[in-house]
């Protein structure tokens, strides 16, 4: 995993919050890595729970590491190793980590090197590390949304999503390299509909209200739910059950829940900026006219602390149901390693360039 920010010491969030049982760590280590699948010997740390090398996690629950001290540079490429002893059943995953995870039995925490370990790219049982930070201004920006937050398309191993290319913006500016940004996209997530993870607003307060240090919040999802919407039950991924009918989602239904989310953060004293929906090429009518009433609420002056307009950065001017030319990876709906750094080249810095004054609650 990629740091934003740097700092004097890190901390590791393991999960197992979609289990089907406790799930017992045998031993975990953090380290600065070097390449490929091979750490930076000297750095390599055991990680303790409570002053123990193992734990167990319950169902449904997340653990933090205690703090180990390590000197992180800003960017810079941390390598997690989680031992599990025993078989944990369905295993609580990042599906989309873009990133590879190099897989080996026996407990090779403390490994230099697993180069011969199995290849996959999916994130396991770690959640999240945090870096404390050594700057007393330092603060951090949660990227909220589906799987063009989550960076899909992009080249794995080369941190392409918007999220990563705005993080190394930031990294360059001085008055933003105090800034962190957490990626909290999910592929295939919906704000109103669980099935590619919980729905938005479901995770909202652990993926976004509770992170250590946010002070603004960027929403980037409604996609899915919108394409859900447009096709007939029978052409979406869960076929609705006697128990499960429920109307199908509107533009209204999703206005209504982004101004939850921002009534919500703002009860935090987290600003909010909204993004606007980017275009999917192979939409029906009934969609884009959803996607537009939404593009039109997140405009709308006093909707949101601020707005990115990654619609107009990403959409063709003379066809604005598709994308720019050399933006789209050919589906239609998710942006290339271009398009992605063109919408992050499009975030105004100067939105970061202090932090924030909390909003006044109302009584």
């Amino acid at each position: 995993m990629r740091a934003s920010i740097g700092g004097s010491s890190v901390r590791v969030h393991l999960s197992n919050a979609f289990g089907v049982g406790p799930i017992y760590i045998g031993a975990a280590h953090i380290a600065l890595r070097d390449k490929d699948s091979a750490i930076v010997a000297a750095s390599d740390h055991a990680l303790t729970f409570d002053g123990r090398a193992s734990v167990t996690i319950p169902l449904g629950a997340e653990v933090i590491s205690d703090p180990v001290a390590l000197n992180v540079a800003p960017l810079a490429e941390l390598a997690v190793s989680v031992f599990v002893p025993n078989d944990t059943g369905l295993a609580s995953l990042h599906t989309l980590g873009l990133h590879t995870t190099w897989v080996k039995s026996g407990d090779v925490t403390a490994a230099a090197d697993l180069a011969d370990g199995e290849k996959l790219r999916s994130w396991y049982w770690v959640s999240g590390i945090d870096v404390q930070a050594t700057a007393p201004n330092a603060a951090a920006i949660v990227a909220f949304g589906d799987s063009i937050t989550d960076g899909a398309t992009s080249t794995p191993d080369t941190d392409g999503s918007w999220p990563s290319d705005l993080s190394r913006r930031l990294a360059a500016n001085p008055a933003t390299a105090n800034v962190a940004i957490v990626n909290q996209g999910i592929s295939g997530n919906q704000v109103l509909r669980d099935g590619a993870g919980v729905s938005a607003l479901a995770r909202f307060d652990h993926d976004a209200l509770v992170v250590p240090g946010v002070k603004w919040l960027m929403i980037l999802e409604s996609i899915n739910d919108i394409n859900a919407a447009s096709r007939p039950p029978s052409a979406n991924l869960v076929p609705p059950t006697p128990l499960t009918v429920v109307p199908p989602v509107t533009a209204d239904d999703l206005i209504a829940a982004l101004k939850q989310m921002v009534q919500r953060a703002h009860e935090h004293g987290i600003k909010v900026i909204g993004c606007t929906l980017t275009p999917f090429g192979n939409a029906t009518d009934k969609a884009e006219t959803m996607r537009q009433a939404v593009n039109a609420f997140i405009r709308t002056p006093g909707n949101f602390d601020a707005v990115v307009d990654f619609d107009q950065v990403i959409r063709d001017p003379t066809d604005p149901r598709q994308f720019r030319a050399g933006y789209n990876n050919t589906d239609k709906l998710h942006p290339n390693d271009a398009g992605y750094k063109a919408m992050a080249d499009a975030v105004d810095l100067s939105l970061f360039s202090s932090p924030p004054t909390p909003p006044k609650k109302k009584k």
